[in-house]
């Protein structure tokens, strides 16, 4: 089978390289997954790249070890094999989700999984709509509604409205009474517009830490900047999520909180995401047509270093998914 291995940290365009590979064997309780569909994450620029150098601790110090080395951790595909201990699935179920609670290694054409890993696609939503659904959306909904507790009346900002968290946050906070405003730049601000965002803001231009507008809820998919920074332009009560970044900054929440606690009532979280949670309330609101995906593509297998390229440099709109039947 067709895979994409990283055989050094690097660029992209460099150190990910298709190799062929023996077809994957399924365990006692694993299934065998054709792949249909894959996604570009955050994991899979750091595994990449190296970036940020604290996460060689975890993935390799010179090159990823052995069971990073295929990236990928959202997919959407077909069983096609079944471990014995098998129950939940049959061979020709399609299926979905965000698999990095159980492994990794979605760039190939086959991979072998716990069978708990992915649960069944909805046949309504395409193998490409699905692919780019169980991070970004779960990261969204949990930020939204189960840490931040989203109330109607409420004004949001969602920073890095443009990316595939963002876009899907949009959706789901406009099904409450909510004023959102979107912060992003580039062509991803028209996008934005359309999905429903009451504002946007353009971080090239402004500067939205040093406006006058407060916040109820701050979803933070970027985490860029000092919590110093947001704390600001919350309201009283406020809060404010983040759901990933740069590590010195996530950190630098997770010591603050329990002084944050004393000082202020104003609250700082980190989401720690329960993969696959939830889906079933994903999946309602896109057969309500109360959600649409934002897709960046799809692109053909041969251009995943680029995608990963395009991941890196924030150029995508949405989520950028992988089609391994799109011929581009």
């Amino acid at each position: 089978m067709k895979a994409f291995k990283v055989k050094k940290y690097g660029s992209p365009l460099d150190a990910l390289q298709q190799v062929e590979l023996d077809r994957p064997q399924p365990k006692d309780n694993d299934i065998l997954i054709q792949v249909c569909a894959t996604t570009v994450n955050d994991y899979d620029w750091s595994v990449t790249s190296g970036n940020p150098l604290t996460y060689r601790l975890l993935f390799g110090l010179s090159k990823p070890r052995k069971k990073y080395a295929i990236p990928g951790m959202e997919l959407s595909g077909i069983v096609t094999g079944l471990g014995k201990n098998v129950t939940r699935f049959k061979i020709g179920d399609e299926v979905y989700g965000d698999t990095s609670d159980f492994g990794f290694g979605s760039f190939a054409e086959y991979i072998s999984l716990n069978e708990k890993a992915v649960e069944l696609k909805p046949k309504e939503i395409s193998f490409e709509e699905a692919a780019s659904i169980p991070h970004a959306a779960m990261l969204a909904l949990q930020g939204l509604r189960d840490l931040g507790q989203l109330k109607d009346n409420q004004k949001i900002l969602v920073n890095g409205g443009g990316g595939g968290v963002g876009t899907f946050a949009i959706q789901i906070a406009k099904t409450f009474n909510t004023h959102v405003t979107g912060v992003d730049t580039g062509e991803k601000l028209s996008t934005m517009k359309t999905l429903g965002f009451d504002e946007v803001v353009d971080y090239k231009k402004v500067d939205f830490t040093k406006e006058k507008q407060k916040y109820d809820l701050i979803l933070d998919c970027k985490t860029n900047r000092n919590i110093w920074r947001f704390l600001p332009v919350l309201n009283p009560k406020g809060k404010y999520i983040s759901i990933g970044g740069k590590s010195g900054k996530l950190l630098q929440m997770i010591y603050m909180k329990p002084l944050l606690k004393i000082l202020s009532t104003k609250r700082v979280q980190v989401l720690m995401l329960k993969g696959n949670h939830d889906l079933e309330f994903i999946n309602q609101l896109y057969a309500e047509k109360k959600l649409k995906c934002i897709i960046d593509g799809p692109h053909s297998f041969d251009k995943i270093p680029w995608a990963v390229q395009r991941f890196g440099e924030g150029l995508h709109t949405g989520k950028i998914v992988i089609s391994l039947n799109q011929k581009d």
